[in-house]
């Protein structure tokens, strides 16, 4: 760990009381559209691991190659900046229960076409680009929703729980698609994946309801730009997005590098990893104030990038399995990076906001895993990993002095 930071938390921008929440996960689950929502999540994170390290395994098993295999667990990444670029703007409509509705449906074909025994690779990556950009609108009405059925003082612990239940269900996912996969073939675990896809829809369609705090113009292309203009005409937001994509990206990038690294171990190292960040958002999320989530979030985000930096040593894989845990307890940085996004956020375009936000941070997981996928057609796994994990400690570093001179405090907005 670099010596500027011997404390694992920093210095903070803004000061806050320091009494833990009092609101626990069982009374959020009391109310009945968040426990809908983080149902209909739960099993759309799930179909989403199980169908990515299925396509990765028959992608690797197809090719042989490092970059293709990458792609292929993120490619649907790619496409989301494509829906927060046109029709983002749909997250606040005026009826986003029959849009979500809508969304899930498309998935639910997607997945399902993955299916399809014979399917050729290239079909297959097409089917990827087609449901991340309907995911991405998905995300963004999902979230404006979150953000109108839980108040605002529960905000953060509503989303710690579920990136604590996505990092669940990666674990989960990871292991049992190996386990299915000695049993079945890739199409069969599609297909298991297209069923808790079609659980999702079901759960949202009996649990959600319209919201009537949306924008009163009418969602389209011309409301998608204008919202983006003001959002990165933002200095404060600007420098938060910053942070919550690049550095993720990269680190996403390692992770995609993994199966190439060792076929024999990548379900462990890839659980390894979502248990960290599961141990990481409960901790985080759960524990500690916004205040202290906003001292621990420099310290985080290094600790997400510097442990893949033993990857360049070629560690043993008791040790990469360590280190990998380690740190994926670094993705909890973007809790307190969402909070802060929240503040500079006008109430009426909340989702769009959001739902570029993810757009963003799930594109830059594409773009890193096709850097890291490309820089390892060149070096090793073990090298390209140790290259991007160094790269996202330099923008860390670099960019730190910008999210503190734009935090909500010193803009005097929070």
């Amino acid at each position: 760990m670099p010596s500027d930071t011997p404390q694992p938390c920093q210095p903070s921008e803004l000061s806050e009381p320091t009494l833990l929440p009092t609101t626990g996960y069982r009374a959020l689950l009391r109310n009945r559209e968040f426990a809908g929502l983080y149902a209909s999540f739960t099993l759309t994170a799930a179909a989403s691991t199980l169908s990515g390290f299925a396509l990765g395994m028959l992608v690797d098993h197809r090719t042989h190659s490092p970059f293709l295999t990458a792609v292929s667990m993120y490619g649907a990444t790619f496409a989301t900046v494509f829906g927060a670029l046109t029709l983002m703007s749909v997250a606040d409509g005026g009826r986003p229960r029959r849009t979500l509705l809508a969304l899930q449906c498309v998935s639910l074909a997607g997945v399902a076409a993955q299916a399809i025994p014979g399917l050729p690779l290239p079909a297959r990556f097409g089917l990827l680009l087609i449901l991340g950009f309907f995911q991405s609108l998905g995300t963004g009405t999902r979230m404006g929703l979150l953000a109108e059925v839980v108040p605002a003082s529960t905000y953060a612990l509503a989303r710690s729980l579920m990136n604590i239940t996505s990092g669940g269900m990666s674990v989960l996912g990871y292991a049992m698609g190996a386990v299915l996969l000695r049993h079945l073939s890739p199409h069969g675990v599609f297909g298991i994946a297209a069923v808790l896809t079609g659980l999702g829809l079901v759960v949202v369609a009996s649990t959600a309801r319209e919201h009537s705090i949306r924008l009163t113009r009418r969602p389209g292309l011309r409301q998608t730009w204008a919202t983006n203009t003001a959002l990165f005409s933002h200095p404060g937001r600007w420098a938060l997005l910053l942070n919550l994509w690049v550095p993720n990206g990269l680190i996403v990038g390692c992770e995609a590098l993994l199966i190439s690294y060792s076929p024999d171990h990548a379900g462990v190292l890839l659980a390894a990893g979502s248990a960290g960040m599961l141990l990481g958002d409960l901790t985080v999320g759960r524990l500690l104030t916004a205040g202290r989530r906003r001292r621990c979030a420099f310290a985080l985000r290094l600790l997400l990038a510097v442990p893949y930096l033993l990857f360049g040593f070629h560690p043993p894989a008791w040790a990469a399995t360590a280190a990998v845990f380690v740190a994926g307890a670094g993705f909890a940085a973007t809790l307190p990076l969402q909070e802060q996004l929240m503040q500079l956020t006008p109430d009426p375009v909340r989702g769009q906001v959001q739902g570029v936000e993810s757009a963003g941070r799930m594109t830059w997981q594409g773009i890193g895993a096709a850097i890291a996928g490309g820089v390892a057609q060149y070096l090793t796994p073990g090298a390209a990993v140790t290259a991007l994990a160094a790269v996202s400690v330099a923008v860390t570093v670099l960019s730190r002095p910008f999210v503190i001179r734009n935090s909500p405090a010193a803009s005097g907005t929070g």
